[in-house]
């Protein structure tokens, strides 16, 4: 058994969904495809792939089985550009996880000028609040904001974002508009931001000259996922924080108004995180680098593409 062209031959099923798909992809006949996947479920002594006459189902096995295996194949392909003269662009699979406004209203605006400079790369955004496992979840980079804590993982800082205090006009004519981060505590309808990891309640974070607050006052609504999170304020129901870059496009509508501007907190670092033991791909180092180039200044937009 060739056992590469039968990892490999594993892989593209799972990718297609079925064999002759997969096949075609790689210009075999479907039998020929079949029996490596055989041979390779024979060698391994599991079960990769559910077959019916309908369709294929991946096995828990296969799935964990694929995403080890993938990894590999990627590393290979990729030595396999670096040594070739003809291969000059960086191509293959970038798999990225990113939050969600920030995917809204930072990356995904950038993209266009990234797919035109390297037309041969081709991505998969992950794109959820909730922090993936590089390793388990085989994503090759992860773009977050907040503090790093796991000093296994390389990080690249590519800019810091401004955070601020916003409600809608219906909801400040009803409660009034506060002068002091403290009067929040009194009356005032929050909106809190929830960590999708631990489900705890963000603190509203306060900074004017030496003066730093933050206030936990009690939440009338809490949301784990940032675009709902400012959907919830557009809607009238309480106070957020948020970046400004989320909220951009509707403060510039009137949709909502900017509040406790003179106690804007620290702005919030963003960095792409990858596994520091894992092989950086050409296509992965040419990513990086212009995220570098072209994030910063996308983080400190103050309105948003259409």
């Amino acid at each position: 058994m060739d056992q590469l062209m039968a990892i490999r031959a594993f892989a593209r099923v799972v990718e297609a969904g079925n064999f002759t798909r997969a096949a075609d992809s790689l210009d075999m006949p479907n039998a020929t495809l079949s029996k490596l996947v055989q041979e390779l479920e024979a060698h391994l002594g599991i079960l990769l792939l559910q077959r019916t006459t309908r369709r294929v189902t991946v096995t828990p096995e296969g799935r964990d089985y694929y995403e080890k295996a993938l990894r590999i194949v990627r590393d290979l392909e990729d030595i396999d550009h670096s040594f070739n003269a003809e291969s000059v662009k960086p191509s293959g699979y970038l798999r990225i996880d990113i939050g969600g406004s920030t995917a809204r209203d930072v990356l995904i605006p950038l993209l266009p000028d990234f797919i035109a400079r390297y037309p041969e790369i081709r991505l998969d955004l992950g794109v959820s609040d909730r922090a993936v496992d590089l390793i388990s979840g085989n994503v090759d980079c992860v773009i977050r904001g907040g503090p790093l804590s796991d000093s296994s993982l390389v990080a690249r800082h590519l800019g810091d974002a401004e955070l601020i205090t916003c409600a809608a006009p219906a909801y400040l004519k009803t409660y009034g508009v506060p002068a002091y981060p403290q009067e929040l505590r009194n009356g005032h309808r929050l909106v809190s931001y929830l960590s999708p990891q631990s489900g705890r309640a963000f603190p509203f974070r306060f900074a004017r000259d030496e003066d730093v607050l933050e206030i936990k006052a009690a939440h009338r609504i809490g949301v784990n996922e940032s675009n709902a999170h400012l959907a919830t304020a557009v809607a009238g129901l309480g106070i957020i924080q948020t970046f400004r870059y989320a909220a951009a496009a509707d403060l510039e509508a009137g949709r909502l108004v900017e509040i406790l501007a003179a106690w804007q907190p620290a702005r919030y670092p963003f960095h792409v995180v990858y596994p520091q033991n894992r092989h950086l791909t050409q296509r992965l180092r040419v990513f990086i680098e212009w995220l570098r180039d072209v994030f910063p200044a996308r983080l400190l937009a103050t309105k948003r593409s259409p």
